[in-house]
């Protein structure tokens, strides 16, 4: 799931390149493909020689343009928590992705970023008329199939976000992020992860 972020943050950010477009499309394309699989069957070669191409895709990606809220929020959690980083990122990633989307549609209406949501969409789904939020429903989907866990497992508690939070808007990640989101916005996903 840090593998799917990572794809996913550097084609939103606030600085992506024709090179991290073309290897986040594919690698969110291959990531669709194969992440599920290989998580069901952690022996299938082919699945995990896809995700570790992925993962040098996202590693790439992250090295050549920004991420975004989810690794802005997720290095904070990881120095409060004993949650795996991966994990972390996979109970923000929806959230983020839909907060991300409202605070575009209400702040910045004409954002091209809003169609990258939507291209996403269409590349995790499949389907060549998903909508941007359909990002969401999938990345839910598969955290459901990954049995992602709530952050409060990994020992979060509701009184840990506001440092959270300050510490999250400090966050080089942050600043890449395709839209500045609120203290309010922030507390909100992780009210919602916990």
């Amino acid at each position: 799931m840090d593998a799917l972020t990572q794809l996913i943050e550097p084609f939103v950010c606030s600085a992506p390149t024709p090179l991290t477009d073309a290897i986040c499309r594919d690698g969110i394309a291959r990531t669709a493909r194969s992440l599920g699989k290989a998580y069901e069957n952690g022996t299938d070669v082919a699945d995990r020689q896809v995700m570790a191409l992925a993962s040098l895709y996202g590693g790439m990606a992250l090295a050549n343009a920004r991420l975004g809220a989810v690794h802005g929020l997720a290095g904070p959690i990881g120095g409060m928590s004993h949650g795996p980083h991966g994990a972390i990122c996979a109970r923000l990633l929806s959230l983020v992705i839909e907060t991300n989307l409202h605070a575009l549609r209400t702040r910045q209406p004409g954002s091209p970023v809003i169609e990258r949501y939507t291209e996403i969409a269409r590349i995790l789904t499949g389907n060549g008329n998903a909508r941007a939020e359909d990002a969401v429903g999938w990345v839910k989907q598969l955290c459901e199939a990954l049995n992602i866990r709530p952050l409060s497992e990994y020992g979060l508690v509701p009184d840990d976000f506001p440092a959270l939070v300050e510490q999250s808007q400090k966050a080089s990640s942050m600043k890449g992020n395709p839209i500045s989101l609120t203290d309010a916005e922030l507390l909100a996903i992780l009210t919602q992860a916990a």
